[in-house]
């Protein structure tokens, strides 16, 4: 008994830092059409994933790939406060790298997800976002657009 009560902390220690890979299905909350042609407002976006929660309060680093984002590919990398454990919300802040260039203004994020342990050291995390911001700029256009959009998806993260 005294061996589990003093490894408890070691393996919870252990399990702040996790790392992974997961998808999100992203769709625009409004269509989006320049001069004639319509755009494709929704797909599927990679990410990478960093997170330290050590505790309700934890912190999630992403870089993700949207190979189709209203026509052109881009990065998005962003930053989560996280509050929660199985169960949790977060807000966010990223911002948009697209056609040589990041975006003017960063985008904002809410999320709700779902963390799921399935092995000591395996996670699976399935979460919705709310991101929003005034506008986007797109390439070789003159106007901004409105891009809020949802995001649902999942994450497999391996503790370290």
């Amino acid at each position: 008994l005294f061996g589990v009560l003093v490894s408890a902390p070691a393996v919870r220690a252990a399990n702040d830092h996790r790392i992974g890979v997961g998808a999100n299905y992203w769709v625009a909350l409004e269509d989006i059409e320049l001069e004639d042609e319509k755009l494709d407002d929704d797909g599927l976006a990679f990410l990478a994933s960093y997170q330290y929660w050590p505790s309700l309060l934890g912190l999630e680093l992403d870089i993700e790939f949207l190979p189709d984002r209203f026509g052109e590919s881009a990065l998005a990398p962003e930053a989560f406060i996280l509050f929660g454990r199985s169960i949790y919300c977060g807000i966010g802040i990223g911002i948009t790298y697209s056609d040589d260039n990041f975006s003017d203004e960063p985008f904002y994020a809410l999320r709700a997800g779902l963390n799921l342990e399935l092995l000591p050291i395996l996670y699976l995390d399935i979460s919705g976002n709310y991101r929003f911001n005034d506008s986007a700029e797109l390439k070789d256009d003159e106007t901004d657009i409105d891009t809020d959009t949802v995001f649902f998806g999942a994450t497999v993260r391996l503790a370290l």
